[in-house]
């Protein structure tokens, strides 16, 4: 008590001091402070993302890569029991070709599946014997995919993460329940967050950690062969102290499905809604929602599974090998979903699935490079952005002290840069003129979504003389832009890409908003 009452006494005796030095002076000086909104920004309109989940945003477009004892017992989902040598890959696994493929497709990132629900883990963990280096495989134990996979995205300057299933029908501990019947802790303390923390020591600058939604079913658990089920994965992982200690190592890691800090678009098709909100569950979200919770969809580049099965083998219900079908869908199918997610104000993840020698095979990696084709021709040059283009918006926002909110920002190529509207006007018409007549085909727009998620309809037109205006779009919803909406012109995500529009004006007409309307990037390919 003595040392907190001289803290205190000294704490008094600094405060007190100033105005004994004041009422002994016949003067006293106010400071002048700026307004609070010296920059007259828009009030943000709730919920909002945090810095982590904005800049997991604007990863986009990234690779899932499903490889593990799966891609040698030819199933989907392993039941724990599989014996380690199993894992017997034909070449030591290079993960760097899976990322320089996938970067040629125009992706930012990856996601490496390091242990499904089976339980093996694709590196040398100190958390269970079900691992690499019981493997009898020369070229097993020689893996090591979290570290390989990590070094070679940071020497590629990608993203990077991996996928670590909570599930775990191999770990005795996984559901277990003591004598009164409540599960103990074992699983998540001896197992799942020591994984956690081992993978967070390949790399603190990873972008996601990929925690699936499984809740149990049969399984070995350590030899017991039997069913268990949990009641709340939330709890039973302890997710928010798992959170919080993940971002105190890895600040802008975000933890998907489990985690809550992204959703699940709610389909594994590759499409999100075309009304699309930032908050609430599903395809669409809900306008109403009082969380940041924004969409990511995971799909299959492949006809097949989520894992490479040599010849399309697969195991049937009965456990017989069967020879199924595993192609490549074509470089048009992955566009269009490109367009459907995000395009429409969702992330997609994409999977390529390495085969047995742990290499991506020689079909995905052309697959990959014509995609990527597609998308620097249709979506890479911005006639936005050239010169002689003229910007203009019905409404602008009054400039603050060191802002400005003019239409010219939307094409300037900064995203910390945004058009705004007054506060009391939520619609509003933006015309853009470009030099001359061209053939477009799409139109992008990007709100300011630091301020939350506003925009709640619009329209496209285009003219080739600025008088007879023409609307476009065809039949799709223009409701929702969020982090980025891609209309295209003709209507269509199927064949978006044909002789195009002849126009030298473009008009955005923002016709509903939550608020004042905000924009920072207004593209036009």
């Amino acid at each position: 008590m003595k040392k907190v009452s001289i803290m205190l006494s000294a704490l008094c005796l600094m405060a007190a001091a100033p105005l004994a030095s004041h009422a002994q002076s016949s003067e006293f000086t106010l400071v002048n402070k700026q307004p609070a909104n010296a920059d007259n920004e828009p009030r943000p309109v709730f919920p909002v993302p945090t810095e982590r989940q904005l800049k997991w945003n604007q990863t986009e477009f990234y690779a899932f890569f499903h490889y593990g004892m799966n891609t040698y017992t030819y199933k989907e989902w392993g039941d724990g029991s599989e014996n380690e040598s199993i894992f017997a890959p034909t070449a030591v696994p290079n993960p760097r070709q899976w990322l320089e493929a996938v970067k040629a497709g125009g992706m930012r990132g990856g996601i490496a599946v390091v242990k499904h629900h089976d339980g093996f883990c694709l590196w040398p963990t100190k958390t269970t014997k079900h691992n690499v280096t019981s493997s009898s495989n020369a070229n097993a134990k020689k893996t090591n995919i979290p570290k390989e996979f990590a070094a070679a995205a940071k020497d590629l300057g990608m993203k990077y993460g991996f996928y670590i299933s909570p599930w775990d029908r191999n770990s005795e501990y996984w559901g277990k329940k003591d004598a009164n019947g409540n599960y103990t802790d074992d699983y998540a303390k001896k197992v799942f967050f020591a994984q956690c923390a081992e993978m967070v020591e390949y790399g603190a600058d990873q972008f996601e950690m990929w925690f699936d939604g499984a809740t149990g079913s049969n399984g070995y658990y350590g030899g017991a062969n039997e069913t268990r089920s949990i009641d709340n994965a939330t709890r039973y992982y302890d997710i928010p102290n798992l959170r919080d200690s993940i971002h105190n190592a890895c600040p802008n890691i975000i933890l998907w499905g489990t985690g809550g800090e992204a959703r699940w678009i709610g389909n594994e098709a590759g499409w999100a809604g075309e009304t699309c909100w930032s908050m609430g569950d599903g395809t669409s979200g809900d306008m109403n929602a009082w969380k940041w919770f924004p969409g990511e969809s995971d799909a299959k580049a492949t006809v097949g599974g989520w894992f490479y099965h040599e010849g399309g083998k697969k195991v049937d219900g009965n456990g017989n090998i069967v020879v199924g079908n595993e192609g490549c869908k074509s470089a048009n199918e992955l566009f269009k979903m490109y367009l459907e997610t995000v395009g429409r104000n969702a992330t997609l993840i994409l999977n390529f699935p390495p085969n047995q020698a742990g290499r991506l095979s020689d079909d995905q990696v052309a697959n990959l490079k014509t995609l990527g084709e597609m998308l620097r021709t249709r979506l890479g040059h911005d006639l936005a952005k050239a010169d002689g283009v003229k910007i203009t918006a019905t409404d602008t926002r009054s400039a603050g002290a060191h802002r400005t909110y003019d239409a010219k920002n939307m094409i300037d190529g900064d995203s910390t840069t945004y058009w705004a509207c007054n506060d009391a006007q939520n619609t509003a018409v933006i015309t853009v003129e470009l030099p001359s007549v061209q053939t477009i085909h799409y139109v992008a727009l990007q709100e300011y979504i630091q301020l939350g998620q506003r925009i709640k309809g619009f329209t496209v037109e285009t003219s080739t003389d600025g008088k007879t205006w023409t609307k476009k779009g065809g039949n799709i919803q223009t409701t929702t832009v969020g982090y980025k909406r891609i209309i295209p012109l003709n209507g269509s995500t199927n064949n978006s890409y044909d002789a195009g529009t002849q126009a030298k004006f473009v008009k955005i007409s923002i016709t509903d908003s939550r608020a004042c309307p905000t924009l920072h990037t207004l593209s036009i390919y």
